[in-house]
């Protein structure tokens, strides 16, 4: 697996895709691991080649020592497509990768294409998404049954009775929060709880649709509304479902390609 040396200690990263296509900076969601997502990438690989990374202290990435910020992710990100020798690329943040996401673009927005912020939000004047640092404290019981709502506002126990999508998203496996894993999301959500990006998003100059789901009760469609006003260029689109709209509205994942496409 390559690996990208840090000062904090080894990020784990992969290409994906033809070295001759457009190329794609894939910034993952929080608590994410590189090892579930791949085969979500797939689409994006037909059309691009595709950097996408482990977070420091997710998946394979070490875990640092010191607590970082989202800045501090940013440098990452561009570390990582400087080595591997990128000097203009596409960006997809989804998420907390879409916080991470406005510091990259923020930071070098001449050499940054085209861009999606996906189920996001600025912080500060823009609204901040849900705190899950409070609901990963949550013991598990308690955190199992109040996730439904905050994943899709319409997940009470009834509409997931009667909507197959619903319970395959819930039925996914969800990391034990434990040792290790527990330290470098804990890391991840205090990284998080402070982003505030707001100030910055007149900067980012590019093309960027903002994404939202129509029922996202992390990322509420009001957030996203107002970091696209803030941005010079931006297109929002809405989507049928919550914070998993790209796997429950089948023109979602389609139109966010075309878009970076350009």
């Amino acid at each position: 697996m390559p690996t990208s040396t840090r000062p904090w200690g080894s990020l784990h990263y992969e290409l994906l895709g033809d070295e001759g296509s457009p190329r794609l900076l894939y910034v993952n969601g929080s608590g994410s691991r590189l090892a579930d997502v791949v085969p979500m990438l797939g689409p994006f690989a037909k059309r691009f080649r595709v950097l996408a990374f482990d977070h420091r202290g997710m998946g394979e990435s070490d875990v640092p020592d010191a607590a970082y910020s989202m800045s501090n992710l940013a440098d990452d990100a561009i570390a990582l497509v400087d080595e591997v020798g990128w000097t203009r690329f596409r960006v997809f943040g989804i998420s907390f990768g879409g916080m991470v996401a406005q510091h990259v673009g923020a930071r070098v927005p001449d050499r940054i294409d085209r861009m999606v912020l996906a189920c996001t939000s600025s912080g500060g004047a823009g609204g901040s998404s849900y705190p899950l640092h409070e609901l990963y404290a949550l013991p598990d019981d308690v955190r199992a049954e109040r996730f439904p709502a905050i994943l899709d506002t319409r997940f009470t126990p009834e509409f997931v009775a009667n909507d197959e999508m619903a319970r395959l998203l819930l039925s996914a496996p969800r990391p034990t929060l434990a040792g290790e894993t527990k330290r470098g999301l804990d890391l991840q959500m205090n990284a998080r709880r402070h982003h505030d990006a707001f100030d910055l998003l007149p900067s980012i100059t590019c093309p960027v649709m903002v994404a939202a789901g129509a029922t996202d009760g992390i990322a509420p469609p009001e957030n996203c509304r107002r970091l696209a006003e803030r941005l010079p260029a931006a297109t929002y689109r809405e989507f049928t479902g919550g914070h998993m709209f790209m796997l429950q509205d089948r023109s979602a994942t389609p139109a966010m390609i075309d878009f970076l496409a350009g």
